[in-house]
């Protein structure tokens, strides 16, 4: 089982390891993305970054981390995305990220899993997209 449990991805952090997920497709003008959102680890709490790249289209690459960003202002991301919130409790980071990114709570992975789920979705879309 690849998702996780609210309980389970509150456990996850509270063992200082970050959890992401993969929201779904954008399009910022002409350019076709994606959104995936991460609450991680941050010294003394957690922060939450939101993380819009380009949809490479390929099911085989699944490290979200190095997808180009899609906003060409954002060429320096170093991979942290953009932080929008920093939280000393793990539900009120989980909560922010849910508000405001469209995350679903039941939809949660452990650090460096939602490729999978973006790979899910690159398939899914060539299914749709036979004739």
């Amino acid at each position: 089982m690849r998702h996780l449990t609210r309980p389970f991805a509150l456990g996850a952090l509270a063992r200082r390891k970050g959890v992401e997920q993969f929201v779904g497709p954008l399009t910022l003008g002409r350019e076709r993305g994606i959104r995936w959102v991460a609450v991680w680890p941050w010294q003394d709490g957690y922060n939450v970054s939101v993380h819009d790249v380009q949809d490479l289209d390929d099911e085989n690459y699944r490290d979200l981390s190095v997808f180009p960003p899609l906003d060409p202002e954002d060429e320096d991301d170093t991979g942290y995305g953009r932080v929008i919130g920093h939280f000393q409790e793990p539900a009120a980071a989980l909560w922010l990220a849910e508000q405001e990114t469209g995350a679903y709570p039941n939809l949660w992975v452990n650090h460096g899993v939602a490729g999978d789920d973006y790979a899910d979705f690159v398939l899914a879309r060539r299914v749709r997209q036979q004739p």
